[in-house]
Formats: C-alpha cells, structure tokens, sequence
C-alpha cells in the first residue's frame, strides 16, 4: 500500500522547506498531495517558487494519510487563518499521523492547540510563542517527541526529512 503525506502549503512558504520535503517524500514512493485552503490555487513562496495545491483542505480532511508536513517562512501565519487548514492538523493528531513542522511550521501545532506539554523546536523568533503554548523548547536540529517531529531552519532539512521517513517506516510498516 503506498503511503500518502499530506505536505500544507499557503503563501510565503519558505521555498526549501516545502520543495525539499515533497521530492524527498516522493523519492521514497510515498504519494504526496500539497494541501491548501483552496484546491487548484496557486502559491507562491518568499523566493518565488510556484506551487499549485492538490486538494484543499477540506477534501484532505476525508481522506485517510500516514504524514502531514508544515513548512515554515510566513505560510503559517496564514495557514492559521483558515479553520479547515488547523482542524486537519488537530485531526492528525488525532489520528496520530507523523507530525512534520520546520521552522515557523510550529505556530500551526500553537494554534491546533497540540504542542503542550510535547519538546520541540522551531525558529527562534518563535521559541517564545513554543514556550507560551506549553512547549519545552530545545535549540537542536531536530526534535522528536511522540508523532512530532520539529526542526528549526532549512539547514536542518535532511535530518528533518530523514527522522520523517524513519518515523513513517516505523509507524506504518504493515501498512
């Protein structure tokens, strides 16, 4: 059975965090569906990278994944605008789907009211906001607790992605 990560996109992402996530999530056969709060729209990054969402939200909301991937840049800021796009994370969580969040991807589990009590990492200027909402912040590339897996920048990427895979291939190997 293939796999399916769900990777959320709105605008402003940070061009490296979504890009590198999907063609590496793909590289690894998995099927990966970029989710926004409108299907078929276009999105454009901080650098100006373009992507166009698969499905929105809500269509993501019926259908059954083993991941979901936040990027960072200034797209959660926006994706927490739209209750469809939080409702699909608490839902993850929920489900105890793998949690992917780099750098401002956090403020999403902030406001999906999930991160409490979880050790995790984001960008610095949001540690504080990690802290507020009941996070132990911990400045490490990578930071996994339970299904959450957080990094802070781009740099951290390939061992963001790979904990993803581990955790995926762990989760999920009868599936």
């Amino acid at each position: 059975m293939v796999k399916i990560v769900f990777i959320l996109i709105e605008d402003l992402f940070e061009d490296p965090e979504l890009i590198y996530p999907y063609y590496r999530m793909k590289e690894e056969g998995y099927k990966v569906f970029l989710v926004g709060p409108e299907k078929g729209m276009v999105y454009t990054g901080k650098k100006g990278v373009k992507m166009t969402s698969d499905i929105s939200a809500e269509e993501a909301l019926g259908m059954k994944a083993h991941a979901l991937i936040i990027p960072g840049g200034y797209s959660p800021d926006l994706m927490r605008r739209h209750r469809s796009m939080v409702e699909l994370v608490e839902q993850a969580s929920r489900n105890c789907l793998v949690i992917g969040a780099i750098c401002h991807g956090p403020w999403m589990l902030i406001e999906a009211d999930i991160i409490r009590g979880i050790k995790a990492t984001g960008f610095y200027s949001i540690a504080k906001d990690m802290i507020n909402a009941g996070a132990e912040y911990i400045d490490n590339e990578v930071v996994v607790d339970k299904n959450i897996i957080t990094s802070r920048k781009p740099d951290d990427l390939p061992e963001f992605c790979k904990s993803i895979i581990v955790m995926i291939e762990a989760y999920f190997k009868d599936s």
